[in-house]
């Protein structure tokens, strides 16, 4: 059966971009077809400076919105990253397969690394070694399927070429993954930065809708919008960035392609409204459902021990592997 592993970062609240990006695909399709696992990445949110009581906040926050958004523990696995010893022991082994050169390509890397250094803060050096902390993840469970938005497709080919080149080089240990996209609104834009995609810890949050923001506060978001010049309604994302991301995000909640969307409107408002309206009762269950999780947290920490436990049974086999090739001795 094939295997999917895929993860949420929690250094902010989740957005309407995880969602339909992301979530909705795991929760509708990938739980379904396949040995699936989703967790709570919360070694990635220890790259930059932090509130210790906000990531764990952060933390059971993530999970129970992947349970309310109808993630189900009898189908698949949903776990906390740190609370399974596996992806820290794998991520100094693909750290000594990595070279400097190829962690420093990141993208991400370039743009967090830079932003850091403009605000006068220093650059840990997690942030450029936490790629391998993600092949780590992904390799431990001999994963074929890796969900991913744009953004993170070149730590999936890095990821790639790690398992490559250790196999190469030590023996066939590890899977070599792909990467999955969905086939709509992979990637939400910002609604007040359409050329900015929209993320969880953006400082003022004016272009976010978040998933548990109350009806009201998303449809003013939308209704917000920044859009493009002109009066008609066209799917141009170059030309007209804040509309096409407005017709994606339309066409993610209910029916029809961003271009047969198109030409059902005559007016930037009618689309907005259209739009605010169906985000809002796309994410009317969802917030539902998390405030009766919220209110049972040992219900939450019962699925995220069972999920790490099975998650442990599955990666520590792998890794054991992986330290016998590279050399290590076993433990006695």
């Amino acid at each position: 059966m094939t295997r999917i592993f895929s993860g949420v970062k929690p250094t902010g609240h989740l957005t309407l971009g995880n969602y339909l990006g992301a979530v909705r695909g795991w929760v509708e399709v990938d739980q379904h077809r396949a040995d699936a696992l989703f967790s709570v990445v919360d070694l990635h949110a220890l790259t930059v400076e932090h509130d210790p009581a906000r990531v764990r906040r952060l933390s059971r926050q993530a999970a129970t919105l992947l349970l309310a958004a109808g993630l189900d523990p009898a189908l698949c696995t949903v776990f906390v990253q740190s609370h399974v010893d596996e992806h820290a022991r794998l991520s100094y082994l693909l750290e000594c397969t990595a070279t400097d050169g190829e962690l420093r390509r990141m993208i991400q890397y370039k743009e967090k690394s830079a932003r850091a250094l403009a605000s006068g803060e220093s650059v840990r050096f997690s942030l450029l070694s936490y790629p391998a902390l993600m092949a780590a993840d992904i390799l431990a469970y001999r994963t074929d399927e890796v969900p991913v938005g744009d953004d993170q497709t070149q730590h999936v080919e890095l990821t790639r070429d790690l398992a490559v080149r250790f196999n190469q080089r030590y023996g066939h240990t590890f899977v070599v993954p792909r990467a999955t996209r969905p086939p709509v609104a992979a990637r939400v834009m910002d609604l007040q930065d359409p050329m900015s995609k929209m993320g969880k810890s953006h400082e003022s949050g004016a272009g976010i809708v978040y998933l548990l923001d109350d009806a009201d506060v998303a449809r003013k978001k939308i209704m917000r919008a920044v859009t493009d010049s002109g009066q008609e309604v066209a799917y141009d994302p170059e030309a007209k960035p804040g509309v096409a991301n407005l017709l994606e995000i339309l066409a993610a909640c209910g029916t029809g392609s961003p271009d047969e969307l198109a030409g059902m409107y005559d007016s930037y408002g009618a689309l907005k409204k259209d739009t605010a309206e169906a985000v809002v009762e796309l994410l009317r269950p969802l917030r539902e459902r998390h405030a009766a999780l919220a209110a049972d947290p040992g219900y939450v920490d019962g699925v995220l021990k069972e999920g790490a436990e099975r998650a442990r049974g599955m990666a520590r086999p792998v890794v054991d592997a992986a330290y016998r090739a590279i050399g290590l001795l076993p433990a006695g």
